[in-house]
């Protein structure tokens, strides 16, 4: 087993700081900025003349990232490059700066995947297992910390496992429930968005996600099984497919059940987020197989639906073209059916 200094030394030049740049003109065009003026003259805008490079691109934000193949394909999360209209440079450990494009955002997850647009081969992290993860692991946190301090190091261990946050990934989702997240009290900060959660053998378990304002010791990060299907679709593919279901729901819990009316206190209730909106989509495997307004989803292949365990934690394991086996109830009656995935468009 190697020591923190060893593994960090493995670790530090496979991680790399993002840059998101906008064009300065489109930007004040727009109205989102008006003026650059002297730093200090504004504290609404804090921005000097300098902050406008020789391409008129003006930096508007930063996050952290990893590399997981020598040809440049990075992980990091969708939130740091989530305007398709940016573009993005990759600071490497060794200072060098790169393009980047991105080629994939995943809509079900806070992950992107990107790729330095260079030829050179590149160090990169090998992905471990977080499905073997042990409570008191000990694990590291690399990232660009507050955007300003690049490859900030910071060691702890797992505090938690499949914890649940409600968060917003990026400024055009609402909130959603993110499930089956590593808890560390390794320091996360804004801006380590997107690096790399390792072991001590220096192989990615986790991509850092989320801190929690106001707390002490209380991070949150992906579990690295979670990308894996993502990067195998990029190689095949060239893009994620993700599979569809087709069906809005809330998972029951004491106080679902209670507000509805419902017989069981567990499982998946299918309702409609917001009014006048189809709880089952129109023409997807949802529909066909069946499933209808006011059905509960209580097993998907065997597994009973919780609160611990979404529809969205089995998708995550799903393949396009895989057929599921549906246990359900509507009204006093159980159910049975099956559905075949398709792609989310």
């Amino acid at each position: 087993m190697n020591d923190l200094k060893t593994t960090i030394k493995k670790v530090l030049p496979a991680v790399v700081n993002i840059i998101v740049v906008k064009d300065y003109k489109a930007l004040k065009k727009d109205g989102l900025i008006k003026f650059p003026v002297p730093l200090g003259k504004n504290k609404d805008l804090p921005m000097r003349n300098t902050d406008i490079d020789q391409n008129g691109m003006i930096k508007i934000g930063s996050g952290s990232g990893f590399i997981v193949d020598s040809s440049g394909i990075i992980i990091s999360n969708r939130h740091v490059v989530s305007d398709p209209y940016s573009k993005y440079t990759v600071i490497t450990n060794e200072n060098k700066k790169l393009q980047a494009s991105v080629l994939a955002r995943d809509p079900m997850s806070d992950i992107a995947i990107l790729k330095i647009e260079d030829h050179n081969e590149f160090p990169f992290l090998r992905l471990g297992d977080s499905s073997v993860l042990e409570l008191g692991e000990s694990v590291i946190a690399i990232g660009n910390a507050l955007g300003i301090f690049q490859n900030t190091v910071s060691s702890g261990i797992i505090s938690g496992l499949s914890r649940s946050i409600t968060a917003q990934i990026d400024t055009k989702s609402p909130l959603q429930e993110i499930h089956g997240l590593i808890q560390t009290d390794a320091a996360i900060n804004p801006g380590n968005s997107g690096g790399p959660l390792v072991n001590l053998k220096g192989e990615v378990i986790g991509i850092n996600i989320a801190v929690i304002a106001g707390a002490a010791n209380i991070g949150f990060a992906l579990p690295i099984n979670a990308i894996k299907r993502d990067l195998d679709d990029i190689k095949k593919f060239g893009r994620i497919r993700t599979p569809l279901l087709g069906v809005h729901y809330l998972m029951i819990d004491e106080n679902i059940k209670e507000e509805y009316k419902l017989p069981i206190d567990r499982g998946a209730f299918i309702t409609s987020e917001r009014p006048f909106s189809p709880s089952v989509i129109e023409k997807s495997p949802a529909s066909r197989a069946g499933l209808k307004n006011g059905d509960i989803i209580l097993e998907i292949n065997g597994e009973r639906l919780s609160t611990e365990k979404t529809i969205n934690d089995v998708l995550e394991i799903c393949e396009v073209g895989e057929n599921l086996k549906i246990k359900g109830l509507r009204g006093k009656n159980n159910f049975e059916l099956e559905i075949t995935l398709t792609e989310r468009k």
